[in-house]
């Protein structure tokens, strides 16, 4: 098998100007370039711990990188360090290069569960390099990504440590959920608040520690990266039903093509009745479902109001994560991270 390029899916201020949005109030706008420097600093100290003595491993842990999101995570801990005050965010840089492997791990581990052969507009890792080095590089990830948080203090280093057993949990908890449309909101929440919420929630609450923003700061900071991890992910299971192929790099009804029991899967399914419910039982169980399936399932969930509801979940989510910043100074990046929350949840990719 031929290796594939590793070079940069797109730049990086593409990436972070899609995270944060077109309609950054111009008061904002002069806080980009010390974040972006922040970002490339990050993007450094992550590439120093990648070098592997094979370089099959070196290549397949750089492409996984590379195409390993839009740096939601690093930016929302360089601009909550900043907005404690911080004049430099040197201090975080290991640990957001961590949570930024820690994330891209799990993507490819994912990648590997659901046989995808995409992973934002290109070959997956399990495609590009393989089903073995796929499942080693996602390993390696999570190993070089506790390389970086050991240069912390013990209480950060076991935060990361839960908040990776709770992804472990999330992707267990979903995987027993498939196809089956009796698991409710409670479950529903439960896979979400493990598999998106807690990195997020751990990430800001170690920032805001390594900040000194003291235990208000740390309560503030962790409830708010709940929030928006649980808002960013209702955002998805709608954009899987009306995103843009080209901006989400990947094809639209994965979680009904997969049977994941979304949130708006379930608000269509509790409200349809009679013989309309039925048929979206039928074709949600559908192991193999053809386009002409998905386009009716899509069609049901529209006739429900699912996704307009799930829309105004999310809304509700990203309101409660501005809401939790009360504790933190007032200022232009506390005025940045409320901006981040709501662009969340009127995002296109």
């Amino acid at each position: 098998m031929s290796s594939p390029s590793t070079g940069t899916e797109r730049p990086l201020e593409a990436l972070v100007g899609r995270s944060i949005g077109a309609e950054l109030p111009s008061e904002l706008e002069e806080l980009l370039p010390p974040l972006m420097q922040d970002l490339r600093e990050i993007d450094a100290r992550l590439e120093q711990v990648l070098q592997a003595t094979y370089p099959q491993l070196t290549q397949a842990a750089r492409y996984a990188c590379q195409g390993g999101g839009k740096r939601i995570r690093p930016l929302l801990m360089a601009v909550a360090l900043r907005a404690l005050g911080a004049d430099s965010t040197r201090s975080v840089h290991s640990l957001a290069a961590a949570f930024q492997l820690i994330h891209t791990a799990t993507l490819v581990h994912d990648d590997v569960i659901d046989h995808a052969e995409l992973r934002r507009g290109r070959a997956s890792v399990p495609r590009a390099f393989g089903l073995p080095v796929a499942i080693v590089t996602g390993d390696y990830l999570f190993v070089r990504a506790f390389e970086l948080a050991a240069e912390y203090p013990r209480g950060i280093i076991l935060r990361c440590g839960e908040a990776c057993a709770d992804l472990a949990e999330g992707e267990v908890l979903e995987s027993g959920a498939r196809f089956d449309l009796t698991t409710g909101r409670a479950h529903y929440f439960r896979v979400v608040e493990r598999k998106t919420a807690a990195i997020v929630s751990a990430a800001l609450a170690s920032v805001a520690e390594i900040g000194g923003g003291g235990p208000p700061a740390v309560d503030a900071y962790a409830e708010y990266g709940r929030s928006v991890g649980i808002a960013f992910q209702l955002r998805d299971d709608v954009l899987d039903l009306y995103g843009d192929p080209d901006l989400l790099g990947k094809p639209l009804f994965s979680d009904l093509r997969e049977g994941n029991p979304t949130l708006v899967a379930l608000e269509a399914h509790a409200a349809l009745s009679g013989p309309e419910k039925g048929e979206f039982e039928r074709l949600f169980a559908i192991r193999r479902k053809q386009s002409g399936d998905l386009l009716r399932l899509k069609e049901l969930t529209e006739r429900a109001g699912a996704p307009e509801r799930v829309g105004e979940e999310a809304r509700r989510w990203a309101e409660r994560a501005v809401h939790a910043l009360t504790p933190i100074p007032p200022g232009p990046y506390r005025s940045l991270l409320e901006h981040l929350a709501r662009a969340a949840v009127a995002r296109r990719f």
